[in-house]
Parts: structure tokens; C-alpha cells; sequence
């Protein structure tokens, strides 16, 4: 698969190609400030995806689009620009997508997910994986995944218990803070492991994995992949994988432990 991106602007340049490295796709990515040297390329390259800014000082990225239709009529076209009222003109060329700067991760995988003309390979899978059994662990694909609070991985942890209900901030409270009555305090450090979810996810392109709502937070278990939902379903690997030992640093996931444990008995 191959793609195109097309900004003047370097910075701007830069932070996109690197949004779709971070997504780690099986893709040619070229990048090029020069309408010029796009389109050479795009003469010897069969272009599956171009992102192109829409307002460039050169040659504008709906010209540029109109050119690149021509020759690839089945491209899907994605404009990139800080200004909402270029919406028609991508529209009139059919295009894929639309994205409003600045440009994120999660942006890119949203319009990759949703192309108009889909290609055998531009589907981005989720690598978000899951490990429940033992210690509780996520993996943005083979690398673990760092939040800036140590609580922002054990709220992450109870909402996988949840397996999909909303918690809500209170229940949440009370659960990482067993035995704390500050809870005006505790509602301000959660807001903030709330911001690093976040903001953490969104730069990782997995900013749909965390359902927000107003004072409640549940996980889409259909964005990820995890051992103990794989457990659930019945998957014989996934009950190999158990060995007595759920969320293990963790005490309020013994309840479910203790669940686990019963049915492994009955085996």
C-alpha cells in the first residue's frame, strides 16, 4: 500500500508522518513539502491514500487532489487544514476524509478505519493487548504502555473488570482509595489520571478504547484484545493461560479471582 502526504509546512509535515508511524501499518509512507515532487512520485507510484493539506502557497491541495484523481480514480482522498470551511470542496471530490489540525494519532487511524475506497490492507488493527492473568499489564502492541500516573493503569485495570458497565467517579474513588475520606481531594487526582487516559491513548491512536461520559468511564471491549475476555468466551489457549493469579497487585480484583479459581476447579 502506498501513501501519500503533501504539506508546505514542515512541522506539519513531520507530525503526520509521524502519526501514521506510530500505527505501524503495512505502508509506503512518502512525504513531501513540494506539489512538484508529489506528483513525480505519484507518476511512478500507484497512490492507495494521500493526506494533503488543502491550503498551500504553491498549488492548493484541492488542484492537487484533481490531479491525483485523474490518475488514481479509486485514491481515497484525505485533506489536512486548520480551517472547517474547506468541508465543501472536499466533499465535491468525494473525498475519504477531512482532518482538522492539529493532527493526532487517533485522528489518522479514525480516517484509515473509515476509507471510502478500501484496499486489502489499510484496515488498522488494534494492537491494544491486555494481560489480566498474573500481574495487570497493557501493551500497545509488543511495547508496554507508560502513564504518567501509577493510578491511571489500575483505573484502566478496574474498568477491564467491569468488562464494558460504566464506573462511576465515586465507585472508582472507592475502589484505588479504600480507606480515604479526603474526596475532594481524590476527585481532583482523578481528573487528572482521567486527562493521562487521555491523553496518553489519543497519541497512541487508541483513543476510542475509553468511553467517557459525565462522571462515569467504561472500556469498549471491542477495541481490544485481553486474556481474560478471551477466557470468557471459552477460549481454550486463554484458560491455559490461568494459573490461579488474577490482577494480582491488585485487592479488589480477588472477588473476581475467587470466581476464577471456582471454575478452574471445576475443570
Amino acid at each position: 500500500m502506498e501513501i501519500l502526504v503533501v504539506d508546505d509546512e514542515q512541522f506539519a509535515l513531520d507530525n503526520i508522518l509521524l502519526a501514521i508511524e506510530k500505527l505501524n501499518i503495512n505502508a509506503n509512507v512518502a512525504g513531501f513539502k513540494k506539489v512538484s515532487d508529489a506528483l513525480e512520485y505519484a507518476y511512478k507510484h500507484k497512490i492507495d491514500i494521500a493526506f494533503l493539506d488543502i491550503e498551500m502557497r504553491s498549488v492548493s491541495g484541492v488542484e492537487l487532489a484533481k490531479d491525483l484523481k485523474k490518475m488514481y480514480p479509486s485514491i481515497n482522498l484525505i485533506f489536512t487544514t486548520g480551517y472547517s470551511e474547506y468541508a465543501l470542496d472536499a466533499l465535491d471530490l468525494h473525498a475519504s476524509g477531512y482532518v482538522l489540525k492539529p493532527i493526532t494519532t487517533g485522528k489518522i487511524k479514525k480516517e484509515l478505519d473509515e476509507l471510502r475506497y478500501k484496499t486489502n490492507t489499510t484496515e488498522v488493527k488494534s494492537k491494544f493487548r491486555i494481560v489480566t492473568f498474573g500481574n495487570f499489564m497493557v501493551y500497545d502492541g509488543d511495547t508496554p504502555i507508560k502513564f504518567k500516573y501509577r493510578k491511571s493503569l489500575e483505573v484502566l485495570a478496574y474498568l477491564v473488570d467491569r468488562k464494558g458497565a460504566f464506573a462511576s467517579n465515586g465507585e472508582l474513588i472507592a475502589a484505588l482509595w479504600e480507606d480515604d475520606s479526603d474526596y475532594e481531594g481524590r476527585i481532583s487526582y482523578l481528573n487528572n489520571i482521567r486527562a493521562d487516559l487521555k491523553n496518553t491513548l489519543t497519541d497512541l491512536g487508541y483513543e476510542d478504547v475509553v468511553i467517557r461520559q459525565r462522571g462515569h468511564l467504561a472500556i469498549d471491549v471491542k477495541q481490544v484484545s485481553c486474556d481474560y475476555y478471551d477466557y470468557l468466551d471459552g477460549n481454550p489457549e486463554a484458560a491455559r493461560g490461568y494459573h490461579g493469579e488474577y490482577m494480582s497487585q491488585y485487592s479488589w480484583a480477588e472477588i473476581t479471582n475467587g470466581s476464577l479459581m471456582r471454575d478452574l476447579k471445576k475443570i
